[in-house]
């Protein structure tokens, strides 16, 4: 028996086809995925099986219900988990979970079997504030508060974009004891590593499913898109890098009473290197970046970021560098000019300057027609050059990327990388975190974060070899796997 029956489903948001007559179905007790770049269509689809969104057209069944005639019944039956975990922040988790709990008319301790093996884990936190988690436990929270009523169908859009590997491994390992249980599951994501986990996976591009088949399948047919070239990466010998120390930090601490979320950090970063900054979800590294741009002051050592000392002088640094994160950093309701404009002030540079470099950059972009577009028009990967390059337009002395390409395709991620490697050979120091490892491969240096302490640091051969490990993502787990404390 099929769980899912889609049947020439459309949706169009004004001009915008989000989907084009859209047809699948989902077998009772598949792990299904729904693959495809931003603005596919999955979110829409997601929704209109959730009887959250009503179709243009076409039909749409749920365990055997109409999704617009049935929808009481449907939302009976169905989990979903949006992108961006759907938690309340300022709740407790004990709070998130009683409160979802009461949306379904049950309690958690009527249900609670069905989702101790992973409350279990997060249970002793139940007082903390949601917002005050690490992603891996958020993401744990948020599958509970999904599951709560005992769905027999459960929507995962992108849960595990900006987790770290662990615990998106740990996740996809409940996933599978969830099927175990005859729970239907149909997830997208943007990790091939998760793709190959699905007994079948449907494309979905510009709204039109492209195909559907198994995962290896899938893969290669549209391979341009999933396993483009990888770049050459020329790793730099030292000769060739430059001697300036763009980071210098010595004995970095950062304490929230007594916890140590920045544990004694020493290292330095030279001009015109791509420095990986790595690390679990809840191992110091957002902290540590705070301090380096300023945002935070350390409880005790030093550093100094482009000459500035980050006690004093943050205010200073903040000038001299750029900062773009996962989501782009971009107004959508401006201009492309206009987006230009305003961090350009903010960088402080000067009106003729502005204007001038205006003129440059979208010509290099080839954005010239669409200088008086708004942001929200344009593509994803156009959205993503514009932001890097927008954070580099005041010729920064480095530039932070807090993982800028979470939750994007392999294609238009590996052209991003070609925009680091060609800030970093015009002297831009890039420091960059993410959680793709095949992206740590591409940096000169990965310093590799655990409890708050930098247990690793070296290039990348020199991690593997050390390590004795054959990749990076090997890496990175056996590191990951030795931390002790479960959260910053």
């Amino acid at each position: 028996m099929n769980a899912i029956e889609v049947n020439n489903i459309s949706k169009h948001y004004g001009k915008v086809k989000a989907l084009q007559n859209v047809s699948f179905s989902v077998e009772e007790g598949e792990i299904f995925g729904l693959i495809g770049p931003d603005g596919a269509g999955k979110t829409s689809m997601y929704r209109i099986l959730c009887s959250l969104l009503l179709p243009n057209e076409g039909s749409a069944s749920v365990c055997g219900y109409d999704v617009v005639n049935g929808m009481k019944e449907v939302r009976k039956r169905v989990g979903y988990m949006p992108g961006r975990f759907s938690l309340y922040q300022d709740l407790t988790v004990e709070e998130n979970l009683k409160f979802f709990a009461t949306l379904f008319n049950t309690t958690v301790e009527e249900n609670y079997d069905s989702i101790k093996a992973i409350y279990s884990q997060i249970e002793r936190f139940k007082n903390r504030r949601a917002g005050a988690l690490s992603g891996g436990m958020k993401q744990k929270l948020a599958l509970c508060c999904a599951l709560v009523h005992k769905p027999q169908v459960l929507f995962l859009d992108e849960p595990t974009t900006g987790v770290d590997p662990v615990s998106r491994k740990e996740f996809w390992e409940i996933l599978a004891h969830l099927k175990e249980r005859n729970i239907t599951i149909i997830a997208s994501t943007p990790y091939i590593d998760e793709v190959q986990k699905c007994e079948r996976v449907g494309f979905l591009s510009d709204g039109i499913l492209r195909g559907i088949g198994t995962p290896d399948a899938i893969l290669d047919t549209f391979k341009d898109i999933f396993n483009p070239p990888p770049i050459e990466h020329k790793q730099r010998d030292d000769t060739e890098k430059e001697t300036e120390n763009v980071i210098e930090v010595e004995h970095l601490v950062k304490a929230f009473g007594s916890f140590h979320a920045v544990d004694d950090i020493s290292f330095t970063v030279k001009k015109g290197e791509i420095f990986g900054f790595l690390g679990a979800n809840g191992a110091g590294k957002t902290t540590a970046m705070h301090m380096l741009t300023g945002l935070n002051q350390p409880t005790s050592g030093t550093g100094r970021v482009v000459g500035f000392d980050i006690r004093t002088q943050y205010e200073q640094i903040k000038q001299h560098i750029g900062y773009m994160s996962q989501k782009f950093s971009l107004y959508e309701d401006l201009t492309v000019a206009e987006n230009i404009r305003l961090f350009a002030g903010i960088y402080g540079m000067q009106d003729d300057d502005i204007r001038n470099k205006t003129d440059d950059l979208l010509q290099r972009l080839k954005f010239s027609e669409h200088r008086n577009s708004l942001v929200s028009e344009l593509p994803l990967g156009w959205k993503q050059k514009l932001a890097f390059s927008v954070s580099i337009f005041h010729n920064p002395g480095i530039v932070f990327l807090d993982e800028p390409t979470g939750g994007v395709d392999p294609a238009t991620r590996r052209q991003f990388w070609e925009l680091i490697y060609d800030a970093a050979e015009r002297g831009i120091t890039v420091f960059v975190t993410t959680h793709y490892m095949d992206e740590a491969e591409y940096c000169d240096r990965i310093s590799i974060m655990v409890d708050g302490k930098i247990k690793a640091l070296g290039t990348p051969d020199e991690l593997k070899r050390k390590l004795k490990q054959p990749d990076m993502d090997h890496v990175f787990t056996y590191l990951a796997r030795q931390a002790v404390r479960s959260s910053d």
